[in-house]
């Protein structure tokens, strides 16, 4: 046929416009799409993401303030002076007092993590469909899967951090028995970065596993190789995305926090004068309140933007490889099914 005739490439040729019953396209998405969709759910359902994100924010920043305040011992001092032994023993406790200060926030952390991730996870999913949903309905909706979603929350971290600590064991081993030495310094580091590259491939290859165990209602395991599965063949693609987002919720969360912890530090003077010296800062009180605010609000802006691009990029994962995108449009009522009404559509919509 020739131009513009039947099945020609006339100016309307090509393949038709993918139904959009929600925040994304129903067909394989591209970056921007992801981000978008992440940003229109956060914009479509205001209240319940920032009444559920801004209330964990603040019981989690209070938590972690009381805990640096009166649970934390003093961090480790290092002498620039000392022997490379001396400096190894001296890192090594450093590292410890870190790891030490850290748990109290992680832990912190991981808890409001979960519920955030589980009322969210259920928003995004009603998005995808166009549907709207109230918070006591997303909260109906994700209890019954929180202590499957907790430990999933636990297990990753501490995985993780096993396979760090295996990585660095060996140089620890060294430089303990043969009494330090640049040698057992430089063995640690090697085995810590050979261990980073371990665990960025694993997180990204388990990146998944929180929408598959909320949404498909699936155990912890079987989430964890529901998640490898979908990743499969699309590890730097995924790699990327989550990167690209981590870039971008880093920086929005510097324009916030910046300018929160100059005026923390203009209003309490004593953490103005230890940022410029060089011994460790003592914070006050007034420091920790208003860059706490910073916190809140940070939280508060890319929470949803990176628990919202999860649970899209699983959305897309599974468009391509498994036609999702047929199941939702009928679920979401695009495809006729001889009465015109929508079906009850895939698992967790």
């Amino acid at each position: 046929p020739g131009p513009g005739g039947p099945g020609g490439p006339g100016p309307f040729w090509g393949r038709p416009p993918a139904a959009k019953p929600g925040v994304i396209p129903l067909r394989p998405l591209g970056v921007g799409e992801l981000l978008d969709g992440a940003v229109s759910t956060a914009r479509a359902h205001w209240r319940i993401v920032l009444g559920v994100t801004i209330a964990v924010a603040v019981v989690t920043q209070i938590c972690d303030l009381l805990a640096q305040h009166y649970l934390l011992p003093d961090p480790t001092e290092i002498d620039p002076n000392a022997s490379p032994s001396e400096a190894l023993n001296q890192a090594v406790d450093s590292m410890q007092s870190s790891l030490l200060a850290l748990v109290p926030s992680v832990v912190i952390t991981l808890i409001g993590t979960l519920f955030t991730t589980a009322v969210l996870t259920v928003v995004i999913s009603r998005s995808v469909l166009g549907r709207s949903v109230s918070l006591s309905e997303a909260w109906h909706e994700a209890r019954p899967r929180i202590p499957q979603l907790l430990g999933l929350t636990v297990l990753l971290p501490v995985m993780y951090a096993a396979i760090l600590g295996v990585g660095i064991l060996p140089g620890v081993l060294v430089g303990t028995l043969a009494g330090g030495g640049g040698g057992a310094a430089a063995l640690a580091v090697l085995g810590g970065l050979a261990a980073s590259v371990v665990v960025v491939w694993l997180w990204v290859r388990l990146t998944l596993a929180s929408p598959a165990l909320m949404l498909e209602r699936q155990g912890i395991l079987p989430s964890l190789r529901r998640s490898a599965k979908l990743v499969r063949g699309a590890w730097w693609r995924t790699f990327g995305i989550l990167l690209l987002t981590l870039v971008l919720t880093f920086m929005v969360s510097m324009i916030i926090a910046v300018p929160f912890s100059l005026i923390a530090s203009a209003v309490d003077g004593e953490s103005l004068d230890g940022l410029f010296s060089s011994t460790t800062p003592d914070f006050g009180w007034p420091f920790m309140i208003i860059t706490g605010i910073g916190s809140v609000i940070a939280a508060a802006i890319t929470y949803p933007i990176s628990a919202g691009v999860t649970v899209l990029l699983y959305v897309d994962q599974r468009i391509r490889r498994e036609a999702l995108d047929l199941e939702l449009a009928r679920a979401a009522g695009l495809t006729p099914d001889g009465n015109g009404r929508p079906d009850q559509g895939p698992s967790g919509y």
